[in-house]
């Protein structure tokens, strides 16, 4: 009898420690992800430079709740033909976001994210700056490649948000705008873009 009752609390316990490990999901799990961009284009002797590093940290607060944030820069400016530089602008970007995840089926899983990036920049060449506050709206698909990589794709479809120009003489203008389109009927794509990257777990 004893010893059934032993066989007994070992299956419970197994069976328990199975189903609380399983419903943790990726709770505590931690991930790095982000965004580097650059392109230089050159007509004549008149050359635009562009580049964006924005990392991205965040952790699973739930088995499918998961927060991060990026921190970054957006540069970017103009050379004329005599190597005198026309345009020169530097952005700092603060980019809270929260993500509910889906399980479709397997290590698929479908997100939707909701962010808050926030930019301040100054361009130096006529001493203007700008800031901007935006929500963004974005569903997307995640596949589990293993314990510590997973590939991404994802599309905007809503944003909202407000910035203002400050120049260095003259006034400043505020702008705001809301943008939803879920299904990206136009073809300029400024909303809609479909992204694609891995995130790296641990």
């Amino acid at each position: 009898m004893k010893k059934i009752l032993l066989l007994a609390s070992v299956v419970l316990f197994t069976l328990t420690s199975n189903a609380q490990e399983k419903s943790k999901g990726l709770q505590g799990v931690w991930f790095v992800g982000g965004q580097y961009q650059f392109s230089s284009t050159k007509t004549g002797d008149v050359k635009s430079d562009s580049n964006t590093i924005l990392p991205v940290v965040g952790t699973f607060i739930a088995p499918s709740v998961a927060i991060g944030c990026g921190i970054g820069t957006i540069n970017s400016s103009d050379t004329n033909s005599a190597g005198v530089k026309t345009s020169n602008a530097s952005t700092f970007v603060f980019k809270p976001l929260v993500r509910k995840y889906w399980n479709v089926a397997g290590n698929l899983y479908f997100f939707g994210q909701a962010a808050l990036p926030i930019m301040s920049g100054k361009e130096t060449v006529s001493n203007s700056k700008t800031s901007s506050v935006a929500l963004e709206v974005s569903p997307g698909f995640d596949y589990i490649i293993n314990k510590w990589m997973t590939v991404e794709t994802s599309f905007s479809i809503l944003n909202v948000g407000s910035s203002t120009s400050t120049p260095n003489v003259g006034d400043k203008t505020t702008t705001f705008g809301f943008n939803a389109n879920p299904m990206n009927t136009v073809s300029d794509r400024n909303l809609g873009g479909l992204m694609l990257g891995v995130k790296f777990l641990f």
